[in-house]
């Protein structure tokens, strides 16, 4: 849901900036994020305070501490805190990460992680099953399904939401 970012009426923000690999700002860009040779040309890479491994962070300050890179994760997290979610923390955790692939698929970041971290983190590797490259070419027949995850969105939302 976050990707709505790129519609129009949400603001038409390009691709580049709604949908991708998430990372920490604000400590040393790791080897492990995509593109990483690319991190070189950002300012940040020359900033005293930015690269070192903790940063402006303490080792165990847990992620809900650390500033992100701009995605569809953290908009729809921030949708979902705004709005008052029932979620539990591990469902918040995989809407927050689930693009973090530094984390969860190299193990890039951990220093950062608070033990609820790696709890919730736990349950983002089962997510991540059905996530990004799970895709199937056999359309989903979205009546059918839609009472389904209605029901769901009527469990942990208010009926209308602030975006």
């Amino acid at each position: 849901l976050g990707k709505i970012l790129h519609l129009p009426q949400f603001g038409e923000l390009p691709q580049w900036a709604v949908v991708g690999d998430t990372f920490p700002v604000g400590c040393a860009f790791d080897e492990k994020n995509v593109h990483h040779k690319y991190f070189k040309e950002n300012p940040d890479s020359k900033n005293p305070a930015y690269n070192t491994k903790d940063g402006v962070y303490s080792k165990g300050c847990g992620l809900d501490n650390v500033l992100m890179s701009w995605g569809h994760d953290d908009y729809m997290y921030m949708v979902a805190k705004e709005n008052g979610t029932t979620l539990p923390s591990p469902g918040l955790f995989i809407i927050r990460y689930h693009s973090f692939y530094p984390l969860h698929k190299e193990g890039a970041y951990t220093h950062l992680m608070s033990e609820e971290d790696f709890e919730n983190l736990k349950w983002l590797h089962i997510f991540n099953k059905y996530d990004l490259y799970s895709k199937s070419k056999v359309l989903v027949d979205v009546e059918k399904v839609k009472p389904y995850y209605q029901s769901l969105i009527d469990k942990y939302f208010p009926a209308k939401l602030k975006w």
